[in-house]
């Protein structure tokens, strides 16, 4: 890591290589430029719209909110922050929550969405909140009216089990991603309107039969973590051209690594959280850093999962919030989520939440 920005810059020159300011290791190319504004008149699909999307007011009693009835997470997939609240999705106990203070006991938190089916992540523009409703192949939409949130618009037919979803402020577009048929469906809505639509589904055939449980989007590429594969093909992570999902890079994956979860770049690495070995056995569930996607296969990475994050389980998504990192646990009790720093590549401040 150079110490003098100068020298950096210049070398920068020489190079032909950006090193300031790309959002993360071995990412060359140019950012892409801002999505221009959705104006509502192309898309595949509407909606359907909820009783409650007028915004009136006949409605509110029927969403007071409702206080978590469990102490304890079963199987937390993410944690997330958007402006005042905090939001848990909860898979198992089939629910996200909302609380405005972390750390706060589970059982004082409140009710968000209690009608779906094992969700594994929630996505949120600050006006709109997605949350994939995995088992039963939808989306629901939320919006906050009067203080309470109210489910407003659903989208069914999502795929097979929708299991990551994200808004990507650059392209000004909710992602979400068909764990098991390799599609990626994307959504906006118009600059003056929460109305969601589904804008394009974007598929790659490579895909289609690997069971990929999420994906990170880096400047105009997206990166799909490896998974394991219904008709042999070997464990890889797939590094795609987000405008039409053509693969660019493939690296190979060794078979203790191959149920991957996610891809979270850091300064230069990659901190990558692994569910199961190409079997489906969680006892290789664990967190690796490497500097290098390209030097999986030959070793080349730091199993840091026992190191800093003590009880062992089955690691899950990495999410960013309040200046710090978030990761969520499954299978032992006591650590469901994790609080933690990242300082020039050193990890620091571990608590376990709850």
């Amino acid at each position: 890591m150079f110490r003098n920005k100068t020298t950096a810059l210049l070398l920068c020159l020489v190079t032909g290589i950006l090193l300031f300011g790309c959002s993360s290791p071995k990412n060359e190319e140019e950012p892409p430029a801002p999505a221009q504004p959705y104006d509502g008149r192309e898309y595949i699909r509407e909606s359907e719209l909820t009783d409650h999307a007028d915004g009136s007011d006949s409605y509110i009693d029927e969403y007071e909110p409702v206080l978590n009835p469990d102490s304890m997470l079963s199987v937390p997939t993410y944690i997330t922050k958007v402006d005042d609240y905090w939001f848990i999705v909860d898979c198992y106990h089939n629910r996200v929550i909302y609380s405005s203070e972390l750390g706060t006991p589970l059982n004082s938190w409140l009710i968000m969405c209690p009608e779906v089916t094992q969700p594994h992540t929630m996505a949120s523009d600050g006006r709109v909140y997605m949350i994939d409703d995995t088992e039963n192949n939808r989306v629901l939409v939320y919006e906050k009216m009067n203080g309470k949130f109210i489910k407003t618009q659903i989208f069914s037919d999502v795929g097979n089990r929708p299991h990551f979803s994200v808004y990507d402020s650059v392209s000004d577009t909710f992602y979400v991603w068909s764990s098991q048929s390799g599609e990626l469906y994307c959504f906006r809505h118009t600059k003056d309107s929460t109305r969601l639509y589904l804008t394009e589904i974007k598929k790659i055939d490579a895909l289609s039969s690997t069971y990929v449980r999420s994906f990170t989007i880096i400047g105009g590429d997206i990166y799909f973590v490896s998974g394991i594969s219904s008709d042999g093909t070997p464990p890889q992570i797939l590094r795609c051209d987000l405008k039409d999902l053509s693969v660019k890079e493939s690296y190979a994956v060794p078979d203790e690594l191959a149920g991957m979860i996610q891809i979270t770049p850091v300064d230069d690495e990659y901190y990558i959280t692994v569910s199961t070995d190409r079997s489906g056995n969680q006892d290789y569930a664990t967190l690796i850093r490497t500097s290098s996607l390209d030097g999986l296969m030959e070793g080349e990475y730091e199993d840091i999962y026992s190191e800093y994050f003590i009880g062992g389980g089955t690691p899950y998504n990495i999410s960013m919030a309040d200046g710090s990192f978030f990761l969520t646990e499954h299978r032992l009790w006591g650590h469901s989520i994790w609080r933690f720093d990242i300082d020039k590549g050193e990890i620091k401040n571990v608590q376990a939440i709850y």
